[in-house]
């Protein structure tokens, strides 16, 4: 495992044991902001989570989980609530999408444990929020709140004061800003945010297994393509198929997993894939289609008592699955970066210092993968998948080594 770098204040900071506890806010009720509300009342912290939607719901679709992110879900005691849920792959694969030809397996199951101290999993979203929602509530139960949304803040001192749309004010010591990809607290704190269109559009979707004559495998497979590739995986215990598909494509800019999409459409971008692929685009009850933004690393992500995490701090795209971890990775963080302090912001300055390098490298990263998997050609097919095959049969130790930085880093 890769070393990895405190976010504890300098020494001298923390004092006895405070009287009564310190109170955070956080705005959204999401992956990020449930993990963070999570780690802090581990710590000690009366949390408030603050929820815009009128109730938890069935939202999003598959996740993947790699080792960085099981690791510190087993440290906020969450992964012994998911076991139901998850699906373990058996290993990853690579499929050219026109015939389904595998080109490479590299098993998984058993070796994400051994190399990088964590499991490599794939849940829905719904049931994460769900399982994270739990282990909060019982530590604090009346923390999570639904239909409020928080609109701005100002600060008063060692205060912040959190504004909610309909007039309603709160008083905290610390505001978590997990509102997300389009955050209103982001707005305040480092004004307009500036993104650029990727030049390519992501479809997602769920479809359950008994509805299929040409499965899927049971692997996190990818599955190769002229300017498009897809992925899938199995969520709900195996039980479900997920579908992500990214496709070059101009004219599309509505940014937000939850835009609807027509199937048509999504038949037509993949037109030519494999059964399996096809099949899932033809039997899914809705689909999604979103732009993918690209957005610079931020300067900071604090503004004394307030804090930006996940989507709200580092939008990620999807092309290494790092979106929902990288926010599990800033919960365990912040909580570790509060431990005993008392002055906040400089434990938020060393928080950010913390987390800045390691998201910004994801995030590059996943930029650069997004398109490796875009060529429908023969010739460069062999040309880029030819040596992966090779790599994979002969050296399957090496091509592991390549995410150690990835899977072996983060908080724990």
């Amino acid at each position: 495992m890769s070393p990895t770098v405190s976010a504890r204040p300098v020494e001298g900071q923390a004092k006895a044991a405070r009287s009564t506890p310190r109170h955070v806010v956080v705005a959204g009720g999401g992956i990020g902001g449930l993990a963070a509300g999570l780690a802090l009342a581990r710590g000690g912290w009366r949390v408030t989570v603050l929820e815009q939607a009128a109730m938890f719901g069935e939202v999003g679709a598959g996740v993947q989980i790699s080792p960085n992110g099981t690791r510190c879900l087993e440290a906020l005691g969450v992964m012994e609530r998911l076991e139901g849920a998850l699906f373990e792959p058996q290993s990853i694969e690579l499929r050219l999408g026109h015939s389904g030809r595998r080109m490479f397996s590299l098993p998984l199951r058993e070796k994400a444990m051994e190399r990088w101290g964590g499991r490599y999993v794939h849940i829905h979203r719904a049931d994460l929020a769900e399982g994270l929602k739990d282990a909060l509530e019982a530590i604090a139960p009346d923390a999570l709140t639904y239909g409020k949304t928080v609109t701005e803040y100002r600060q008063e001192g060692a205060r912040a004061i959190v504004i909610l749309d309909d007039g309603e004010e709160l008083t905290c010591d610390l505001l978590v800003g997990a509102d997300g990809v389009h955050s209103r607290l982001r707005g305040q704190m480092l004004g307009g945010d500036p993104a650029t269109f990727t030049g390519m559009v992501a479809w997602r979707t769920t479809v359950p297994v008994d509805r299929f004559t040409s499965l899927p495998p049971p692997t996190a497979c990818i599955w190769t393509g002229h300017g498009r590739h897809a992925v899938t995986t199995r969520i709900r215990g195996g039980s479900v198929v997920n579908f992500v598909g990214i496709v070059e494509e101009d004219g599309w800019e509505a940014e937000g997993w939850n835009q609807t999409g027509e199937r048509a459409d999504a038949l037509a971008a993949f037109d030519g894939f494999a059964a399996p692929v096809r099949e899932v685009l033809e039997q899914c009850d809705s689909l999604n289609r979103w732009a993918l933004l690209g957005r610079p690393p931020l300067p900071r992500w604090s503004d004394g008592q307030v804090v930006l995490v996940g989507d709200a701090a580092h939008p990620m795209l999807p092309s290494l699955a790092q979106g929902a971890v990288q926010a599990i990775e800033d919960a365990v963080a912040l909580g570790e970066a509060l431990e005993g302090v008392e002055d906040v912001p400089a434990a938020l300055n060393a928080f950010y210092k913390c987390r800045i390098a390691r998201v910004t490298r994801v995030q590059k990263e996943s930029a650069k993968n997004a398109k490796m998997f875009h060529h429908g050609n023969p010739l460069m097919e062999a040309l880029v998948y030819g040596p992966m095959a090779l790599a994979t049969a002969f050296a399957p130790g090496f091509v592991r080594a390549r995410n150690d930085w990835l899977f072996g880093g983060g908080p724990l």
